[in-house]
């Protein structure tokens, strides 16, 4: 990263200095200066980032764990070095970190390895109602094939869990809760470790889906006891592609391949395979070398800023748009937990969300329209769409101002 943006003792971050590692920032859409609103989807990428990716394809291209030559051997090193600092980045150990396409992988990896084996007819998945549809459809396939139930937990209407309700679902029918740590949608942050502790009690295996957490605060996922953790490197300044499944190691020993072919094999013969030792049991087939490269990078960049940084100034740009979006009259904002990350859904009496995306495109400015993978989430609010702005450490004080100005322009040509 730009090392003259850290001062001091590295607390002190010059966040203008911090924007200049991220080269489309400088872009213009429509003539007019981007204003990139959209990180809860995808994350931009630093410079460091980008130029390891190219360097890897420029000066060391190969293919991993297959070749003794110079090439491969630099290959396998990088990536196997970007898996040991996810695990320290997330205070896991290396080899109960399975490297996969990103956390909808991660999740149907839990799915169809450890659920499907084991779930039958009279058991319970819990799920909550504020999950992306990648924590809710390989559920419903999974009960689907093994005749076991849907359970949902239900939320309050400021968006945060009902834990009470929670807790009370946690019979003794339920086998699997599936969490996640942060709303794509409302931004909550559930307290995933209390309620992971209170599933343990009652023997209730947990699935966390941290897409949303890990890009935004510090992460420990040891200290959260969970027994699965999913991300997505994409939206942590990684290459799309790029993410990670976090499991117990009794877990990933107990649990049969997903997929089969090259690297998950020991010895394969026409009268059986011996599989290989996880995680490489679940990593079939040649990988994004380049993708966890440049992830391994994207973690280094965000250690040296600090992930507490991180969290500290997306929760100055998060108070300011939402102060600055409760003065629009007629504006209704779609979650209002008190611990929530920098995500605002809302919706403007009378004008519909895509057309006020499209508006805002033409003044440069880039927010997600749509149901956000969240269509049970969305029916428990009554609205068929939202829009939402989803903020990184990368954006301004500035932004904010002129994204309010451009959505006041928007809300006056819809009138």
């Amino acid at each position: 990263m730009n090392r003259e943006a850290l001062s001091g003792a590295g607390t002190a971050i010059d966040w203008a200095r911090v924007r200049e590692d991220f080269p489309l920032l400088a872009r213009q859409v429509n003539g007019k200066p981007l204003i990139y609103l959209d990180s809860a989807n995808t994350g931009q990428k630093p410079a460091s980032v980008i130029q390891t990716v190219d360097d890897f394809y420029r000066q060391h291209n190969a293919n991993v764990s297959r070749a003794v030559h110079t090439l491969g051997t630099e290959a396998t090193d990088a990536y196997e070095g970007a898996r040991k600092r996810l695990a320290r980045f997330l205070n896991v150990r290396p080899d109960e970190l399975v490297l996969c396409s990103g956390t909808t992988f991660a999740i149907n990896l839990v799915a169809y390895s450890w659920a499907l084996p084991r779930l039958k007819a009279g058991d319970t998945i819990l799920v909550s109602r504020m999950e992306h549809h990648a924590n809710i459809v390989p559920w419903q396939l999974v009960a689907q094939r093994t005749g076991a139930t849907i359970k949902v937990a239900e939320i309050h209407t400021d968006g945060t869990l009902d834990l009470d309700a929670l807790y009370a679902a946690m019979t003794g029918g339920v086998k699997l809760l599936a969490i996640t740590h942060t709303s794509n949608v409302l931004g909550t942050v559930n307290p995933v470790r209390e309620i992971c502790r209170e599933a343990r009690r009652r023997g209730i295996v947990t699935v966390v889906d941290g897409s949303q957490a890990v890009p935004h605060r510090a992460v420990d996922v040891a200290a959260i006891g969970c027994d699965f953790y999913a991300f997505t490197g994409h939206k942590m300044c990684g290459p799309t592609g790029t993410g990670a499944l976090w499991a117990r190691r009794e877990h990933l020993q107990a649990m049969p391949p997903f997929i089969g072919g090259g690297e998950m094999i020991k010895e394969v013969s026409f009268d059986g395979t011996v599989f290989n030792d996880p995680p490489h049991r679940f990593e079939a087939g040649t990988p994004n070398i380049a993708g966890f490269i440049g992830l391994g990078a994207a973690v280094d960049y965000l250690d040296a800023l600090g992930m507490a940084n991180v969290e500290a100034r997306e929760a100055e740009l998060l108070a300011h748009a939402t102060e600055e979006l409760d003065r629009i009259d007629g504006l209704r904002i779609v979650g209002r937990a008190p611990h929530k990350a920098a995500v605002i859904s809302f919706l403007i009496e009378g004008a519909h969300a895509h057309d006020l995306a499209t508006l805002l495109d033409l003044e440069g400015v880039a927010v997600r329209s749509g149901q956000h993978c969240a269509h049970p989430l969305l029916q428990f609010y009554g609205v068929a769409a939202t829009l939402r702005a989803s903020f990184a450490f990368y954006n301004t004080h500035e932004e904010v101002d002129a994204f309010i100005a451009a959505l006041k322009k928007a809300r006056a040509l819809l009138a």
